[in-house]
């Protein structure tokens, strides 16, 4: 399980909305904390309407500063500025990765739409190129704070793919320590909601498509009653739920109907962001959704 995080900052309060989740994790998981500052070439005095770190004298005392008040005592937080003037911040962090022996990188989205196109674009996704570091990934509050962090509620939506089910052991050790509740969940596209060359496929034959897709919900169903009795064996508390609809909202809805705390998927690294960017169910549940978002690379073939 995760033992080491590294935290990127900029000195703006909408990248401190993921030191609630760091501060908590780290408490139940005992895990290390490195709160990272990169030293921007012709760095701009502000950033997202706010103060921006621009030397590495100041970015050292302001995380020193974060150190002693975002964290619980006995929490072991270590304070990182490069100092060398980086033309691309997202590289500076990725060269990083072995130097600090991180294998969690936590960070804000810095909002959502484009803003959260942009930020990902710059760091998520290059970290999850890598193919070896996930990365969680939350949200500001409404008036650009740092929300309060739990998870008493982890929602892991599959899609029948194997690989995609390796979300599942880590929610299992997440919602172990912290004593929350797994919601496994798979959503089986209606005829109308089918995307791509699904979509091109079904109009040829919509009987068929039709049927298979109800074949699919049933196999789930299925599926999940096993995993269930697993689950629960094991002492989890645990729900399962096999939905309609298109993918993407099912999910969005469905994980702030039930008060989720933190959605667990998968994605196969370079590979998988590239779809990503395409408009996959992944990228369309950050921009639909403000809850946390973890994300497992899996490893390339």
């Amino acid at each position: 399980m995760f033992k080491h995080f590294l935290v990127p900052l900029d000195g703006s309060r909408l990248a401190e909305a993921a030191l609630p989740a760091a501060a908590f994790l780290a408490d139940k998981l005992g895990a290390r904390v490195t709160l990272f500052h990169v030293v921007e070439k012709n760095a701009p005095s502000e950033v997202h309407g706010q103060s921006h770190l621009r030397n590495a004298e100041d970015a050292g005392a302001y995380l020193r500063r974060l150190s002693q008040r975002a964290f619980p005592p006995g929490t072991v937080v270590d304070c990182h500025v490069h100092a060398a003037e980086a033309d691309d911040v997202a590289d500076s962090i990725v060269a990083h990765a072995d130097e600090l022996e991180h294998d969690l990188v936590i960070m804000c989205s810095h909002g959502r739409g484009q803003a959260l196109h942009l930020f990902l674009g710059s760091i998520a996704q290059k970290v999850i190129a890598l193919g070896s570091r996930p990365v969680l990934i939350t949200h500001p509050d409404d008036q650009g704070g740092a929300p309060a962090f739990a998870c008493n509620n982890i929602l892991v939506p599959l899609d029948g793919d194997a690989d995609h089910a390796q979300a599942l052991p880590v929610s299992e050790e997440i919602a172990r320590a912290c004593g929350g509740a797994l919601h496994l969940m798979m959503v089986i596209p209606r005829f109308a909601s089918l995307s791509g060359t699904a979509k091109v496929s079904s109009r040829m034959l919509p009987a068929t498509t039709s049927r298979i897709l109800e074949m699919a919900s049933q196999d789930a169903r299925e599926t999940f009653r096993e995993q269930l009795e697993t689950l629960r064996r094991q002492g989890f508390t645990a729900s399962a739920h096999v939905l309609r609809g298109d993918p993407a909202q099912t999910i969005a809805k469905a994980a702030s109907h039930a008060r989720v705390d933190l959605i667990v998927l998968a994605t196969h690294g370079k590979t998988g962001m590239e779809a990503f960017w395409a408009g996959s169910v992944t990228h369309r549940i950050c921009t639909l959704s403000k809850i946390s978002l973890l994300l497992i690379p899996l490893p390339k073939a």
